[in-house]
């Protein structure tokens, strides 16, 4: 889904925030605090998740390979090779499910949701 700033959005699903603790001594747990679905809000913001390390580190080797491979002593090449099979299969994961994004959502009940997956909203 292609959310953009300033969209209203509702939750596709109830959404567990964490456990709420007492203010007594023990500190035992009060509650569970969530959003039930359907919860409206606002898109504040949208923006794209940078590949993991992995991802990154594959396409710093490949580029290394494509650019100086051929120079390369042939223990060397072999090692770089073995490196980039290693990762190739982050590299595809990445590739398959495309740009990730993240959004900030600022409920109508004042809840401010941050680094949100689209996945859990829903455009109202």
């Amino acid at each position: 889904m292609g959310l953009v700033a300033g969209q209203r959005v509702g939750l596709a699903e109830d959404l567990v925030l964490g456990e709420v603790s007492s203010a007594g001594a023990d500190g035992a747990a009060a509650g569970v605090l969530l959003l039930g679905a359907g919860t409206g809000g606002v898109v504040e913001r949208v923006r794209e998740v940078p590949p993991p390390a992995e991802v990154r580190e594959y396409e710093r080797l490949r580029a290394l390979f494509e650019d100086y491979g051929h120079t390369m002593p042939v223990e060397s090449l072999r090692r770089l090779e073995a490196e980039i099979a290693e990762l190739e299969p982050h590299w595809r994961e990445f590739t398959a499910r495309g740009p990730q994004v993240a959004v900030r959502v600022r409920f109508d009940n004042g809840f401010v949701l941050v680094d949100a997956d689209p996945a859990v909203l829903a455009a109202s």
